[in-house]
């Protein structure tokens, strides 16, 4: 089988693609991504190895480019990680998000409706939801929970959630969509919460904390996410989402103060910072449908998780030291454009 992997040189896809190589090593995986600030070729080296893997840069609302792969590769699955995925950099330029996170996914699915797969599978975010009341900790999402977004990068994957629907009702194009909460692991950009705490405090510079740290999120190691979206998209009823929560409940306080005594660093370098413009409160995901269906249970307690993660910051402190200093975006030039001028 043939699976096209979209922005699997970013965090949650390239997980996702070291686990299908491991767990179906007959498997072909296309990886197609186009190498935004966000996206690293370094971290697909290992895959790269592989003979069963490919990676090929390109945008995917490029219709004619997307169209061409297609032509190529005839997928059997198409998994769609690609996104503009960060809220603060939605706020200041929301029209990216757009193009990427809609239109991207429409000339997806048209490919995959112009040369027919078995499966087109949507990632989202349980950030298309809202947020909860912290003073309801009874409360959580469900798949029924209705859509109710607070930014432009939230709304812009409800957007692509609601296209993927409609192109199962109008099209019968067979879909899943998963919506999951918040990651961590290996190989996660450094501008995000966990990583960017760790390398601050490996620097012992201050910590940015936005407001009180009161905002709670569900966190999931990312092994378990991957596992989750291969049972969907395999087994998944078509047509239907499926939400995939950790039961990993913590503030943003909690998650920085468990880092610093991690790494033995004082909880002074703590420094709170003026919270961003409708800042969601509390995520919390019901996982039900998934287990009950599929069976999937996250296997990561937080501590354990928590614990493996600083320790591969550790050991790969030159993969985000190059992501910090830019040097990152060279690798794409000295793997590919550079061997082709020689």
């Amino acid at each position: 089988m043939t699976i096209i992997v979209t922005g699997g040189a970013g965090f949650i896809g390239s997980n996702f693609i070291y686990y299908e190589l491991e767990k179906y090593p007959e498997d072909r995986i296309v990886c197609l991504d186009k190498l935004t600030y966000a996206g690293n070729l370094a971290t697909l080296e290992d895959a790269m190895k592989n003979p069963q893997f490919r990676f090929v840069k390109g945008d995917i609302a490029d219709k004619d480019f997307v169209e061409k792969l297609f032509e190529e590769e005839h997928p059997d699955i198409v998994v769609n990680f690609a996104a503009e995925s960060h809220v603060d950099r939605s706020i200041e330029d929301p029209g990216i998000f757009l193009q990427t996170n809609i239109i991207g996914t429409q000339v997806l699915m048209d490919a995959c409706r112009k040369y027919g797969i078995t499966r087109y599978h949507q990632v989202s975010t349980d950030e298309v939801y809202g947020d909860l009341p912290l003073d309801r900790p009874d409360l959580f999402f469900t798949e029924e929970t209705p859509i109710h977004t607070s930014s432009p990068y939230s709304s812009s994957k409800a957007g692509a959630d609601l296209l993927v629907l409609a192109y199962y009702r109008t099209y019968g194009l067979p879909v899943t969509i998963t919506r999951c909460s918040n990651n961590y692991g290996p190989y996660q950009f450094p501008e995000k919460l966990i990583p960017l705490m760790i390398s601050r405090a490996l620097a012992e510079q201050s910590l940015p904390v936005y407001g009180k740290g009161e905002n709670v999120r569900d966190w999931l190691y990312v092994r378990d996410h991957c596992i989750a979206v291969d049972l969907v998209m395999r087994k998944g009823r078509v047509g239907e989402v499926y939400n995939i929560g950790g039961h990993n409940e913590k503030t943003n306080l909690e998650v920085v103060k468990i880092i610093l005594k991690q790494l033995n660093k004082p909880e002074s370098l703590i420094t709170y910072v003026t919270d961003r413009p409708g800042h969601d409160m509390r995520y919390a995901i019901d996982p039900t449908k998934i287990y009950k269906e599929l069976g999937w249970l996250p296997e990561t307690k937080f501590e354990d998780g928590i614990r493996k993660t600083i320790d591969w910051y550790l050991s790969h402190e030159s993969w985000w030291q190059n992501i910090i200093s830019g040097e990152y975006r060279n690798y794409f030039e000295k793997m590919y454009v550079e061997k082709d001028r020689a």
